[in-house]
């Protein structure tokens, strides 16, 4: 017995790197899975079915059930068409699985729009296209459900030559929260994933320069992803877990203790206190 027997799943942008673990861990767990992907490059450039096609039979020779997808989550219609192929294939969707991302750095004055939108576009809108047509069968459904997006600490923390990356990471975050409130009702949980891990996206990032590497293994990742997909994460909602290796951490916005008066702040104030404003 596996904690998703029964179930059904959509990973995007699981033809590779944390995807695919991700896909292989569900459907070791029992889960249905569509394998998304475009077959591009780490820039969104190209494309093909080979790679979600080999996972779907590499899934198929474990003894699981698996369905390819090849359409871009940059679309609202690539992500109907995505949820589409779960209930055509599977009859359902029960966890979706928010992965796909492209990479295109560049130092902000150096970035042109094209960059700009093209990590946007695939990241932030792609987890919005796909998120809503997953949640409104969920709702309808009566069953629950879970969605799990990918964040970063590129967003939450920053990074050097990825404010496109950042941004769209950090976007991810507020719309994480968002969805985890307005879907409560429903039973359908909301989390993301913030995670650490050497890819072909990021194998060459300077970030990672140092970290040992099994502290970037992208296998440390799943097992996060299947907690919050099962039952064992039914109560949790609207987190975010950092993984780096072995390690989980929680992120979460922090609000300090602050300063407050009587009277409206001048300028001069807010500099004579601004160290208690700021204390932790």
């Amino acid at each position: 017995m596996g904690l998703l027997d029964g179930k059904v799943a959509v990973v995007t942008g699981s033809g590779g790197g944390i995807g695919k673990y991700h896909a292989l861990a569900l459907a070791k767990e029992g889960a249905k899975v569509v394998i998304n992907d475009v077959g591009g490059d780490r820039s969104g450039a190209g494309g093909g079915k080979a790679m979600a096609d080999l996972v779907v039979d590499e899934i198929k020779a474990l003894g699981g059930e698996a369905a390819a997808n090849h359409d871009s989550v940059a679309t609202i219609e690539g992500g109907e068409a995505i949820v589409k192929t779960a209930l055509d294939a599977f009859g359902r969707i029960d966890i979706l699985v928010n992965n796909a991302g492209i990479l295109r750095d560049k130092s902000l004055l150096k970035m042109d729009e094209a960059m700009w939108d093209g990590v946007i576009a695939v990241h932030l809108k792609g987890t919005f296209a796909c998120t809503r047509p997953a949640a409104q069968w969920m709702k309808e459904n009566g069953e629950g459900g879970r969605i799990i997006n990918t964040s970063s600490t590129s967003g939450l923390l920053g990074n050097f030559g990825q404010s496109n990356y950042g941004a769209a990471k950090a976007g991810i975050a507020g719309f994480t929260r968002v969805c985890a409130i307005e879907l409560a009702k429903y039973g359908i949980t909301c989390n993301a994933l913030v995670p650490v891990a050497k890819t072909r996206m990021t194998e060459d990032l300077p970030a990672f320069a140092g970290l040992e590497e099994g502290m970037l293994d992208p296998a440390h990742i799943a097992p996060v992803m299947i907690f919050l997909a099962s039952d064992l994460g039914k109560d949790i909602t609207g987190k975010f877990f950092l993984i780096r290796g072995p390690q989980i951490s929680m992120m979460e916005v922090q609000t300090t203790e602050g300063v407050a008066r009587e009277d409206m702040w001048t300028p001069q104030e807010i500099a004579d206190d601004i160290d208690k404003i700021m204390a932790w």
